[in-house]
């Protein structure tokens, strides 16, 4: 059987209270409980966010001195401001699947505990934008999300062949994927879609099925995301794959033109996107910003270095004032390296007195599968730059970091890497503008 969010055990004591909030005004206090909503029981953040869309509330409080008070309040259809001490209320749904690409299973031990935390809620998908299977889902779970109209629902596909996606991720529940989507379409919830492409696993002809398939819910299948298995050292028992090669990115990219092609002429939209690695590896520029549609899919890597080189050229035009002399590095994953460099110089002809010094870092926590900036480490950049920064600054991506912690993946801080290249190290997030402030140090005037 199979286990519904209703099951698991919640917590919905109040951690904190928005200043000039409606739960402010209403009494609302940091320890109190709330007991149910307009005499309903609820046991997750979806729930609570639904019964609280209304006009007029009545919320069931169990106050911190034992005593129970019913709270009627007026919201204008808005959130009544408070946060509670789980931030889903209960416990977030751990996956239950076995995936031959999993990159979780392919860490290597020693790590924090949270790094091998696999979640697959449906929660997450709506709130953060997370994935999900749909594979742990009950029938119960399944319709009262259609009863709440959550929407959009991110979805990873994989494959719509029943068998294949058993397969891949190794759940005998993995094949019924698609009639739980059909069902979703049915009741007009959108979803946005990930496919995980493994060589020989699931391209070619099972790739075809999967985006006709997914084609054939439109417009509730809003934007499907084709990206790159991960493949890292530290796959010993576990399922044998291939990487991609600049050959296979190559063919990958003119199979999903073609089908981008049809797509349009059909719906007027291309409705799949390709990673930007695939166009990276195989050496193909990447295309420009109008070809993603609005970036639908930009957070799962789709599009990161149109949209960064569209706000960057913006941003360079903006450069009125002669910049003052200034000299910083930058540290970057090896995919993107060449198209950094490309940035840098753009700005070193812009401005004569400054320079930048472009530094790809090697993977080789991972191992040479891996190439993504999002997944680069602190003991390789520690490794591989020391003793050749000539700057006080060292920019890098903000993906880098974990959690907002300034920790990287392998437990490195931010301070441990400043400590040991004696420099300053500056995030910077996928933005072209920020970019090049952050090269500048001073504020681009709009």
């Amino acid at each position: 059987m199979q286990r519904g969010i209703c099951m698991r055990k919640s917590d919905t004591t109040i951690k904190y209270i928005e200043p000039d909030s409606i739960a402010e005004e209403a009494g609302l206090e940091i320890g109190d409980r709330l007991i149910s909503i307009n005499g309903n029981d609820f046991h997750d953040i979806l729930e609570y966010r639904y019964l609280t869309a209304e006009y007029e509330v009545t919320l069931e409080v169990l106050k911190k001195d034992g005593t129970t008070e019913m709270i009627t309040v007026e919201n204008d259809y808005e959130d009544i401001g408070v946060e509670f001490a789980e931030g889903l209320i209960d416990e977030a749904q751990s996956c239950t699947n076995k995936c031959i690409f999993c990159f979780i299973d392919q860490l290597p031990k020693g790590m924090r505990e949270t790094v091998y935390f696999k979640d697959d809620d449906t929660r997450l998908s709506f709130l953060q934008g997370n994935y999900v299977t749909l594979t742990n889902m009950s029938d119960e779970e399944i319709d009262r999300l259609i009863k709440m109209r959550v929407s959009p629902i991110n979805v990873s596909v994989h494959a719509t062949e029943p068998k294949l996606r058993c397969k891949m991720l190794n759940n005998r529940f993995a094949g019924k994927c698609y009639d739980i989507m059909k069902k979703f379409a049915k009741n007009e919830i959108y979803m946005n879609c990930q496919i995980v492409l493994c060589p020989e696993i699931n391209d070619g002809d099972n790739l075809r099925r999967t985006l006709s398939d997914l084609g054939k819910l439109f417009p509730y299948v809003n934007s499907i995301s084709v990206v790159p298995v991960g493949l890292t050292r530290y796959r010993d028992g576990l399922y044998p794959l291939k990487p991609f090669t600049a050959e296979t990115s190559a063919e990958t990219i003119r199979f999903v033109e073609k089908i981008q092609n049809e797509f349009l002429e059909k719906f007027g939209t291309r409705l799949v996107y390709l990673s930007d690695e695939f166009y990276m590896d195989a050496g193909i520029p990447v295309p420009d910003a109008e070809s993603y549609e609005g970036f639908p899919q930009i957070e799962n890597g789709v599009g990161l270095i149109a949209s960064m080189r569209e706000e960057f050229e913006s941003a360079v035009r903006l450069i009125k004032n002669k910049p003052r002399e200034r000299r910083v590095s930058i540290a970057t994953g090896e995919i993107a390296g060449s198209f950094i460099s490309e940035l840098a110089k753009e700005i070193e002809k812009r401005c004569e007195d400054v320079k930048i010094d472009v530094y790809p870092i090697k993977n080789n926590f991972f191992g040479g599968g891996v190439s993504v900036s999002g997944l680069v480490c602190g003991c390789d950049i520690i490794e591989q730059l020391n003793g050749k920064i000539r700057t006080d600054v060292l920019l890098i991506p903000h993906s880098m970091l974990r959690d907002d912690d300034n920790i990287f993946l392998d437990d490195t801080t931010v301070e441990d890497v400043e400590k040991a290249l004696s420099v300053r190290i500056v995030p910077v997030i996928n933005d072209g503008y920020e970019f090049v402030e952050k090269i500048l140090d001073e504020e681009l005037e709009f």
